[in-house]
């Protein structure tokens, strides 16, 4: 495969990669309405298991159950399990894209951890740039209206915990993907069991089909996303992943009646904007392939 051609099958695959994430958020969002987050995160876990595990055996079991630094990963597993909890627990109450958009802003987190965390030197280009970020959910949330809100709080510090499960996969670089996943998915199962007390829905048999779809959708996605970085460079195919906002915007309002309000959109502009301007730093300073921790592609 020429270079060109890779690109674009890179291209592609991260298209596939956001569409099944925006139609795994929906799904969720819909789902969460009738049933908890603990329902959600343990069928949808259980699903996505049956979906690795053909993964884990070729790998080998051992090699995946006794990761490299352990604690670490215990670590990105709790971050991982938390956000995934309160995207769930935010898109109850928030708007689809309006909790996309806040959560697209975990780039902007990641620079600060980084520094703070890694000890790595931030010049002020990219000072700059996370304040563009910050001044986009500072316009997202809007401070003098009525969305800054509980569900809208627990949308940024799910954001948060992204930026951290992405600080912490930056770590596991040498970590093979398949013992990554296997241990996020395990984490979700286990912190839907935890959760599994403060409520339960006996689900019809369809639902459960759809909660269980949620579960291979999401994984899924996952793959296409990890696929498109190994055929072309971060720089060519992250910035496809702001067509999540696109997605956000049009399932929204087709599904659920939702429309932005105008600070949303300015707000997710000013993010987006950042997002890319990170990226392109970050091209100047390493010019080779990114990992995906290091780009904060995907979603929840």
């Amino acid at each position: 495969m020429t270079a060109r051609n890779a690109s674009l099958a890179g291209i592609a695959m991260m298209l596939i990669g956001i569409l099944l994430f925006s139609l795994n958020d929906v799904m969720g969002k819909w789902l969460v309405a009738t049933y908890t987050v603990g329902q959600l995160l343990l069928l949808r876990s259980l699903a996505a298991l049956v979906v690795i595990l053909p993964f884990v055996f070729k790998q080998g079991v051992q090699r995946t159950l006794r990761p490299e630094r352990p604690g670490l990963q215990a670590l990105r597993v709790l971050f991982s399990s938390g956000e995934v909890a309160l995207f769930y627990l935010a898109v109850t109450y928030l708007p689809l894209a309006d909790a996309m958009t806040i959560w697209l802003a975990a780039p902007v987190w990641v620079v600060i951890l980084a520094a703070l965390l890694l000890g790595e030197r931030i010049d002020g280009r990219r000072w700059l740039a996370v304040a563009l970020g910050f001044a986009g959910v500072a316009v997202s949330l809007n401070p003098s209206g009525a969305s800054l809100s509980m569900p809208a709080l627990i949308a940024v510090a799910g954001s948060f915990l992204f930026a951290a499960m992405m600080i912490a996969g930056r770590r596991l670089r040498g970590t093979p993907d398949v013992t990554l996943v296997a241990w996020q998915t395990l984490g979700a199962l286990l912190m839907g069991i935890a959760l599994l007390p403060f409520g339960w829905v006996t689900p019809s048999l369809k639902d459960t089909a759809l909660l269980a779809l949620l579960g291979i959708v999401a994984m899924g996605a996952h793959i296409c996303v990890t696929r498109s970085l190994k055929l072309a460079e971060a720089s060519v195919v992250v910035p496809y992943q702001y067509t999540l906002i696109i997605w956000a915007l049009v399932f929204g309002w087709f599904v659920f009646g939702d429309w932005p309000t105008p600070a949303m959109l300015c707000g997710a502009a000013l993010i987006v904007a950042a997002g890319l301007v990170l990226l392109i730093l970050e091209r100047k300073a390493a010019p080779t392939p990114a990992v995906l921790e290091a780009t904060g592609a995907g979603a929840p």
